[in-house]
């Protein structure tokens, strides 16, 4: 106990520092100062932070395609006043990426040359503005559809897998020293992993500069196994990339769906019995997930020489995504802080491993 103690006066960041950097993303509300004692938390026990939303397109872009940068400004402050290693997210996505970007006021497709040239503004401006501040770029997120298929999204649909392409490039133009990565979920999967990997090589063969990618890792508390993600971490780290677990939680509600998707529109109907811990874990589940936790932090640090991060989706319970997703009102329970900041078993044992 009073190894733990003394851990948990220097933290997470700390006692993993010889191994990988530990992450947290961060909302508008925590990078802005409001709430102190998540931010000492922060300073404790993360030396990584990535903008939940403050730098997407829906974000940081006016509908006429102005710019606006006080959210993601404060990000970054929060970054550099904290001395922390910043992560951007993310240059293109199919999602929170307003149907204007893509199309004319008569609801076409606009040409490929115009989405190419509205790509690059975006890029080079964004990339620019925090060059030499941020390290590392989520450069193109979710590429890959659930049926392990390029996703027929707008920017596919107009330019194709060309868009990956550009994304990666522009970036590495403007800033040759940014760590670029290839982020999404599910990709500890059998399917998508191999999906991802086919993927991974073209872009390499055609000379894409990919450094890294980002496993996101949404998982449950009794899957995938751990087998599973040691697969895709070989995989990946086999293609010669760093690999990352860029947005790891949790998830201890029931699923409703047959496939665990992290597609953000996906949406299904609030029943109670699909919120069983409205008034608090059982202890039975708590230590489900501090054992889950546990599990997979023995495996990160079983292949440390190929991970360079493990960032959660999130610092504490009460502002996790998955209380509305994808079930709005639920209560959710994925991170190592509770709703009232405090840190849970699952920490404590992370600390004592």
């Amino acid at each position: 106990m009073a190894f733990a103690n003394a851990a948990e006066k220097t933290g997470l960041k700390d006692a993993y520092k010889d191994r990988f950097l530990i992450g947290a993303a961060i909302n508008t509300a925590i990078a802005s100062g409001r709430h102190p004692d998540i931010t000492e938390i922060i300073k404790r026990d993360f030396g990584s932070v990535t903008p939940e939303n403050s730098m997407k397109w829906g974000s940081v872009r006016t509908p006429v395609g102005g710019w606006k940068w006080e959210e993601a400004d404060h990000f970054m402050n929060f970054a550099t006043q904290h001395q922390l290693h910043a992560v951007g997210h993310t240059l293109a996505w199919h999602g929170q990426t307003p149907n204007s970007v893509f199309k004319d006021a008569k609801g076409n497709y606009i040409q490929p040359a115009e989405l190419a040239k509205k790509m690059e503004e975006h890029i080079t401006t964004i990339v620019g503005r925090y060059k030499g501040k941020l390290h590392a770029w989520d450069a193109v997120n979710e590429a890959i559809g659930d049926d392990n298929q390029m996703r027929k999204s707008h920017y596919f649909n107009i330019l194709g897998e060309a868009f990956i392409d550009k994304a990666f490039h522009l970036a590495h133009e403007v800033d040759p020293k940014a760590h670029l990565m290839y982020n999404d979920y599910n990709i500890e999967r059998a399917g998508k992993r191999e999906a991802c990997v086919a993927l991974l090589q073209r872009l390499q063969q055609r000379g894409v500069p990919v450094h890294g990618v980002g496993i996101q890792a949404h998982v449950a508390v009794d899957g995938p196994s751990v087998a599973e993600i040691e697969a895709s971490i070989l995989a990946f780290s086999a293609l010669g990339l760093r690999v990352h677990f860029t947005e790891l939680d949790v998830d201890v509600l029931p699923q409703v769906w047959n496939l665990p998707v992290a597609e953000i529109s996906t949406r299904f109907e609030y029943k109670p019995e699909r919120d069983p811990f409205k008034a608090g874990l059982t202890q039975e589940m708590s230590d489900k997930l501090s054992s889950r936790y546990e599990e997979l932090f023995k495996l990160f640090i079983k292949h440390k020489d190929k991970i360079d991060r493990v960032t959660l989706w999130g610092v504490s319970d009460d502002a996790s995504w998955l209380n509305d997703f994808p079930i709005r009102g639920r209560t959710a329970y994925p991170l190592l802080f509770d709703r009232s900041h405090q840190p849970k078993d699952a920490y404590r044992r992370l600390l004592a491993l």
